[in-house]
């Protein structure tokens, strides 16, 4: 298991999107393994771009929030705070409505970066986006 903490539960997490991007786009998380976590978001009218199609920043914001909350998931929290430093994003096929979902598995858990594989799926596993998402491991300020 790649978690700092074991007691990390669904309902946490998705209680941290309070006020943020992820509760504005409602992507929940729904899924945590030893090494991976999932996070879900529906296909509707906030994230289309003009032609009716998933918007690729839309996706870019699901890859980094579940890349981002697993770093976060990995280190210190006491001494330590994550940040997203580069993503990329291959928008593989479109998306009009539904539900995708994202999964991040680790490439690299290092001492001050780590690297996430994050693959994002329709809900006939239908591949629609790969992404990589570099994290910055900081001493959390004083």
């Amino acid at each position: 298991m790649i978690w700092k903490k074991q007691e990390i539960t669904i309902e946490s997490l998705n209680e941290r999107s309070a006020n943020t991007i992820a509760e504005v786009l409602d992507i929940q998380f729904i899924e945590i393994g030893g090494n991976y976590l999932k996070a879900a978001m529906p296909v509707d009218k906030r994230v289309h771009q003009p032609y009716g199609l998933l918007h690729g920043g839309a996706s870019a914001v699901l890859a980094e929030t579940v890349g981002s909350v697993a770093s976060s998931l990995c280190i210190d929290t006491d001494k330590q705070i994550c940040v997203g430093i580069e993503i990329n994003c291959n928008h593989i096929k479109g998306k009009r409505d539904g539900i995708v979902t994202a999964t991040a598995i680790p490439l690299h858990i290092g001492a001050t970066t780590h690297v996430w594989d994050i693959k994002i799926n329709d809900e006939k596993d239908k591949l629609i986006c790969v992404s990589r998402l570099t994290v910055a491991i900081l001493k959390k300020p004083n």
